[in-house]
């Protein structure tokens, strides 16, 4: 006797709902994200030959704009916090005086010793505010400091 096999019920998924959820989400991303965070103090860099890569993590950056204006921001939203307030703590830099910045200085050392300076001036930016700024870190005894500049492509 011989047994007869049952042929197989075939099963079908609609993918209709699949592609509409989809969609969807990908809709909400698009419109929700945000690229980058709109910046603090607005700096055109002047142009330089050397190519060395700031470092990601522990950075303390010096921005001085076109009317010599002068900020201070840390990579770390907790030692924003600590040094600048709480509400100061998601903000990019803050403004200070070349009065203030000596302190903050230190106080941003002692909290974050691997931190490394970084200033960003702006190529039309007067030298007397970058002069002020260097001479604080020399009395705040921050010997190494980078100076940001664009990388230069036209030679």
């Amino acid at each position: 006797m011989s047994k007869h096999k049952k042929g197989r019920v075939g099963t079908r998924i609609d993918m209709t709902p699949l592609v509409d959820v989809v969609m969807l989400l990908l809709t909400f991303f698009m419109m929700t994200t945000v690229f980058k965070p709109p910046e603090e103090v607005m700096v055109e860099l002047p142009a330089s030959h050397s190519n060395f890569k700031l470092p990601e993590l522990d950075v303390m950056m010096i921005y001085v704009n076109k009317s010599g204006e002068i900020y201070i921001g840390v990579d770390s939203q907790h030692l924003m916090g600590r040094l600048f307030g709480q509400e100061n703590r998601f903000k990019k830099a803050v403004q200070m005086n070349k009065e203030q910045l000596g302190n903050i200085l230190i106080q941003a050392r002692i909290n974050n010793p691997k931190l490394r300076t970084v200033i960003k001036g702006d190529k039309g930016a007067p030298f007397g505010p970058l002069e002020d700024v260097m001479d604080v870190l020399q009395k705040a005894r921050i010997t190494r400091f980078n100076l940001v500049t664009d990388l230069d492509k036209g030679t």
